[in-house]
């Protein structure tokens, strides 16, 4: 974040604690008092004489070809950092599976050094056709070789000749050595290098190749095959061979006449006055051909013999490279094939001795409550029918007061076990639980507020929470679970749910479990964060994030579970109406999708569609995946501006989904105990600080469309005559960008409280403000948010249905006209790649990796960001803007409590504020809101909010 950034001041933040100034490194030391254990050796192996390879299998992998599959096949993937991944996770998962299946003794891979080589010289147009690697899979290639470099497989290359040539060097060394070869390829030009001790290897279809296999395909010998790629060619490599002569006449001259020079000798013979003059005068192309097609097994390049041999992986590497990308399953499989064979440390686990104790007895139950007293520290966790704290049963509570010391009560259990009931258990705790001198600790601590609060407890003195806290230092990884935060800091593998309550068909509730297992389970569960706890804290304090911590996270755990256990309340018998609406709307589209179509096929079919839209409408295909031509929903809409059938689809599809995820889904969640629907908001979902909801998802129901509207019109207050009131920051990403660029045309824009979308429009297509038209201003508006969001030429020109130049010169008249914005985006660019992270206003951090230097590849390359690039852009943007409507919530949450106006915090959807309250309280909510929101910060632009007032969520 640029430095100018730290002027802005917040409501409860002192200037030091906002905004820090970064340091040159956000490196983590690890404790250095981890037990480490000898490893296993490789196989030993003599390889001072002569390479004897009798008995052995190596394997050696065309690494581009393998790359290029996994690439083209996996959908897009972003490390934790904001780095493409997609072709890392597929290609090492590749590896692995080869080391599971063929268990080689020696494993390779080959990769082109460079792009230029031997046959370049002979032939200039060489591969002239290929298109350069696409950006995404550029940035990839150096992450698999660091991976391939920990996993202790050699990388073969060698300058002017490409990787083909090192597989022919390996694998005739191998066949001259006795050994066996498998080549991991489907470049149809090994199979030359075929023999009875040299296969092909098709990973994908796990198939091999040998001489019987060719001989089915082809229809040639392994000796014929160069002769045969002559004569046929290769446009995908340029490769000319001869006109007219296609793979079935090349297989009957080669059947006829042995070799090229047999069928070059005996050219007249050949039936077909063109293909004859082609073969005649073809003599000099075709044998150019050969040379390019020939695979050079002189290779110059030397065989590391003693480093290839399988089981050398630095396992220590391997794993801190699976965290660094967000592989949490590839790691695991990583540790099971690599592990035992691996010459380096591995991490031994972190235990410590274990007193675990179930309370049945009254006096026990006492006496735990009075030893609880004692502590400033308690871990906290509950145990409950179900995973909705607002809808489930209070099955028990564990509690842990140090470091493998920890107590189970159980409230429910299996008959004829002990149990004390939830009256018992609450008047028991409730002078440790209430008590605020105590601190209180948990994992996912609200969920356990919400259950005690259900039984009459009203916790105090909450200070921490493991996930949350993870998620503050660590905010992309993909999960903050407690099993994975155990093996993360621990290594140590916690019992799992499964383990109790099983799955599927069989799985069973909590109190249906036999006491002893759950004491357990449930022990471990408030013991786990307090060994945590302490890492956890150091890690905050060098990442400077203990304020935001201690001053925004954590306060507001309390505020989410207020407003979940409120929840809110729906009209069960209008979704009943709605859905009768949406059934008789699918209905019609489903007819006039088979009207377009001529004739009935399943629509939620990809493959029936996609026969639809390009076999019989002839529609070109616009993107592939490996079952064939996409049909997602970014294909379709660009279908929909040549033809009427892919916009009915995507009206369909967005219809099915509303349906089913919330017309017909939302009674079913409605808690028979409340009578309203409780979300769970998520502090550990967004990298960038954002909110979620889940369970149910109440933030993608559409806001501007007439189907999301009638939803939202099921949503009212939940007490007779109140009503709903909401508060919407207006525009605030875009003012924090103005904040962030000081770009004086739209800080001016903000300050005259001009419409921004207008003034864009009039500055980018050089008109009056009173001349911009609707059309104008909604090109604006996308071109706006498109900004913030890192959008490229061609996302803005598929965006606005327009042409890529047009969109282009769109984004330079926007840079030109608000200069700022660009360099504020340098600015932020430039300190992520040299600092490694961006922060938010409030000092949220995220690692970010794959920056490139502007300095040095030009301005000019912001007009197509990187994913990662986006990300850093866009998480300074509205990571800030996430931080202010969280301390809004936390303001508004204070303030309304003692404020003793009859009105209650229900819900918050990305930068909106719900809240039911009593008719005569209106007025005083509305200014109450206004004040929390508008003053949590003083940026360079003033902010602004929207409130609006109604009998439903519609109206608001």
């Amino acid at each position: 974040m640029p430095k100018k950034a730290t002027q802005q001041s917040f409501a409860g933040f002192d200037a030091d604690q906002v905004s820090p100034v970064l340091k040159e490194s956000n490196s983590v030391e690890t404790s250095s008092s981890e037990v480490v254990e000898p490893s296993v050796a490789p196989t030993e192996f003599d390889f001072s004489g002569p390479l004897d390879l009798t008995d052995r299998l190596v394997v050696v992998v065309d690494s581009h070809s393998l790359i290029y599959q996994v690439f083209h096949a996996m959908p897009s993937m972003n490390s934790p950092t904001g780095i493409p991944v997609a072709a890392v996770h597929g290609f090492i998962a590749d590896v692995l599976e080869l080391l599971v299946r063929k268990k080689p003794d020696f494993l390779f891979c080959a990769f082109d050094k460079s792009e230029a080589t031997f046959r370049n010289e002979l032939y200039a147009e060489y591969k002239a056709n290929r298109e350069s690697m696409p950006e995404e899979l550029r940035q990839q290639i150096p992450l698999i070789r660091n991976m391939l470099e920990a996993m202790g497989i050699p990388q073969l290359e060698c300058s002017g000749f490409e990787a083909d040539d090192i597989l022919a060097k390996l694998s005739v060394d191998v066949d001259r050595a006795g050994g066996s070869c498998l080549i991991v390829t489907s470049d149809k030009d090994c199979r030359q290098l075929i023999t009875e001790r040299i296969k092909l290897y098709n990973i994908r279809r796990d198939t091999v190749m040998g001489v019987e296999e060719l001989w089915s395909d082809w229809g040639v010998r392994p000796e014929q095959v160069v002769d045969y790629q002559a004569m046929v060619g290769d446009p995908v490599d340029n490769v000319p061979g001869i006109p007219l002569v296609g793979p079935k006449l090349a297989q009957q001259l080669l059947a006829q006449f042995s070799t090229l020079e047999g069928v070059l000798e005996n050219a007249a013979s050949v039936s077909g006055p063109k293909r004859r003059q082609n073969i005649e005068q073809g003599r000099e192309r075709v044998m150019l051909s050969r040379t390019l097609v020939r695979l050079r097994a002189d290779t110059p390049c030397e065989i590391p013999w003693s480093q290839g041999m399988v089981g050398q992986a630095d396992m220590e590497k391997v794993t801190s490279m699976c965290e660094l990308f967000g592989f949490r399953r590839l790691k695991d499989r990583a540790k099971d094939v690599l592990g035992r064979g691996s010459s380096a440390p591995v991490r031994a686990t972190r235990e410590v001795p274990t007193h675990y104790r179930c309370i049945k007895t009254q006096a026990e139950l006492n006496d735990l409550a009075d030893h609880l007293a004692k502590f400033e520290l308690l871990c906290i966790d509950t145990e409950t029918t179900s995973t909705s704290a607002r809808g489930s049963e209070w099955v028990g509570m564990s509690v842990g007061w140090a470091p493998g010391e920890a107590a189970y009560i159980p409230v429910r259990a299996p008959m004829g076990e002990p149990q004390f009931g939830a009256q018992v258990v609450a008047d028991a705790m409730r002078q440790v639980l209430e008590n605020p001198a105590i601190a209180k600790l948990g994992q996912n601590i609200k969920f356990d507020l919400i259950v005690l609060r259900n039984a009459g407890i009203r916790v105090q003195g909450l200070a921490h929470d493991t996930m949350v806290a993870d998620y503050l230092v660590e905010p992309g990884q993909r999960n903050h679970t407690l099993d994975e935060l155990a093996i993360r800091y621990l290594n140590h593998k916690t019992i799992p749910i499964s383990d109790l309550i099983g799955t599927g068909k069989n799985q069973r509730q909590m109190d249906q479990v036999p006491l002893a297992q759950v004491a357990t389970y449930a022990a471990e569960d408030a013991d786990i964060p307090l060994r945590i706890l302490p890492e956890l804290q150091e890690r905050l304090e060098k990442l400077n994030l203990e304020g935001l911590y201690q001053r925004v996270e954590v306060p507001l755990i309390e505020v989410l579970a207020e407003m979940e256990y409120n929840g809110i309340r729906v009209d069960v018998a209008r979704l009943q109406e709605l859905s009768r609406g949406f059934t008789t709307e699918i209905a019609r589209l489903r007819t006039e999708i088979f009207d377009l179509a001529g004739g009935e096929f399943n629509i939620d079919s990809p493959k029936q569609l996609g026969t639809i839209l390009f076999t019989q409408l002839a529609l070109p295909v616009i993107k592939k995946t490996k079952t064939g031509a996409s049909t997602d929903a970014d294909v379709l809409q660009e279908l929909a501006h040549i033809h009427p059938l892919p916009a009915k689809v995507v009206a369909y599809r967005q219809a099915m989904k509303l349906k089913n995820t919330y017309v017909d889904a939302l009674p079913e969640l409605v808690c028979e105990r409340t009578g309203r629907v409780h979300t769970s908001f998520r502090q550990d979902v967004a990298a960038t600080g954002r909110l979620s909801s889940s369970d149910p998802n109440l933030q993608n129901i559409p806001i501007r469309n007439e189907q999301g509207r009638a939803i939202r019109s099921a949503f009212t207050a939940g007490e007779p005559g109140w009503l709903l009131l909401g508060a919407d920051y207006s525009q605030i990403e875009l003012r924090v960008l103005a904040h962030y660029s000081s770009d004086p045309a739209l800080m001016d824009a903000y300050e005259t409280d001009a419409d921004i979308h207008c003034r864009v429009a009039a500055e980018v297509h050089g008109v009056a403000e009173c001349d911009v038209t609707s059309e104008m201003r909604r090109m604006a508006k996308t071109i706006n948010f498109g900004i913030v969001y890192g959008q490229s030429a061609f996302g803005l020109a598929r965006t606005l249905g327009i042409p890529k130049d047009q969109a282009a010169e769109y984004i330079e008249l926007y840079f030109s006209r608000y200069p700022g914005v660009q360099a504020f985006m340098l600015q932020t660019l430039d300190q992520c790649r040299r600092m490694g992270y961006v922060e938010t206003m409030l000092g949220r951090r995220r690692t970010i990796q794959g920056v490139r230097d502007f300095n040095t590849i030009g301005v000019s390359k912001m007009r197509s960001l990187t994913e990662a690039e986006r990300i850093a852009v866009n998480t300074v943007i509205q990571g800030s803007a996430a931080d202010l409507i969280k301390l809004a919530m936390l303001t508004a949450h204070r303030t309304l409590k003692s404020s003793g106006i009859a009105a209650r915090m229900l819900l918050q959807i990305h930068d909106e504020l719900l809240f039911e309250v009593a008719p005569e309280a209106v007025d005083s909510l509305d200014q109450l809101v206004r004040d929390a929101m508008i003053g949590v910060a003083q940026l360079r632009v003033p902010l602004k909010v929207d409130v609006a007032v109604g009998a439903t969520w519609a109206e608001v």
